[in-house]
């Protein structure tokens, strides 16, 4: 019997209180790895995202796992340092990076109150009990800005920070999570599903997916692997049911989770810069599939 996949190894994830990243992070840990659960969410401030790092941290703990939850907001590039500074200290070099933060509707909590300001003139928006997002027209540059700033901004710096370590060490592997979005403009993150404005959230997957590719070249030689993951089906994540309630899950978390595992274990010899959706990556045998859903 082997024994787990990342003993000894230091894993950062951020977007972990909640949904794919904390049950990435308890993977993660269950395989060995001494894990950071990174989010801005210390205490629950909607009853429809429930979770907190520090429950991430705890249901690691409770299963004889290691780890730390370190508050951290991906928009402030202080926070980001701090994040990889506090990360090295409590638990060594980061050797395995996940970068699954993203921003999606509701996306921030709620900030003090401010006084309204008068709308810019601007073309009618969908009909009233549309389930349409806000279209290009409607959506301000500012949120627009806000989704790189958090899906591939906050990985750009983040991979500036740790990587220096993994090619010290002669290895390392980076695992960015993304989305089928990145393809269907128009749509949002699961075919025919309301949610996170299509041109936002799937501009920004996409970039982080170039972004992906560009930084496995140069990393490559060093020993590190640099991939992204995208489920084929939708998972069941509070953010899924808030963000598209019409959609329902269709793939386990534990089968995405195998497949990132995967990745992240295989040499960079052999595996990197793929973007890859998680059902090829379990089942390479039935070739490439990609999305397995409608649409």
């Amino acid at each position: 019997m082997t024994g787990p996949r990342f003993g000894g190894r230091v894993a950062l994830v951020t977007g972990a209180s909640r949904g794919i990243g904390a049950a990435l992070a308890a993977a993660l840990a269950a395989e060995g790895a001494a894990v950071a659960c990174a989010a801005r969410t210390e205490r629950v401030w909607d009853e429809r995202l429930p979770g907190t790092i520090h429950d991430t941290v705890d249901a690691i703990r409770r299963n004889g796992g290691r780890a730390i939850a370190v508050r951290c907001d991906l928009t402030v590039d202080d926070d980001i340092v701090d994040l990889a500074t506090t990360v090295t200290r409590e638990l060594g070099p980061v050797d395995i990076l996940v970068n699954n933060a993203a921003l999606t509707v509701p996306g921030r909590p709620p900030a003090q109150a401010a006084p309204p300001r008068a709308p810019a003139a601007r073309p009618p928006s969908p009909a009233p009990g549309s389930a349409a997002p806000p279209g290009f027209l409607d959506f301000p540059l500012k949120g627009y800005r806000r989704h790189f700033e958090v899906d591939v901004f906050a990985a750009y710096r983040l991979m500036q920070l740790v990587l220096p370590g993994m090619i010290a060490a002669g290895r390392g592997a980076v695992l960015n999570i993304t989305s089928d979005a990145s393809r269907r403009p128009g749509q949002g993150p699961w075919p025919g599903a309301g949610g996170p404005t299509p041109f936002a959230y799937g501009g920004a997957k996409a970039a982080l997916e170039h972004l992906t590719q560009a930084v496995a070249f140069e990393m490559q030689p060093h020993g590190v692997s640099v991939n992204a993951l995208m489920p084929s089906l939708p998972v069941a994540t509070p953010g899924l049911v808030v963000t598209s309630p019409g959609t329902a899950g269709q793939l386990p978390m534990a089968g995405f989770c195998e497949a990132a595992l995967r990745l992240l274990a295989a040499p960079a010899a052999r595996v990197t810069g793929h973007v890859a959706y998680s059902e090829d990556v379990l089942h390479p045998e039935l070739g490439r599939r990609g999305w397995l859903g409608p649409g």
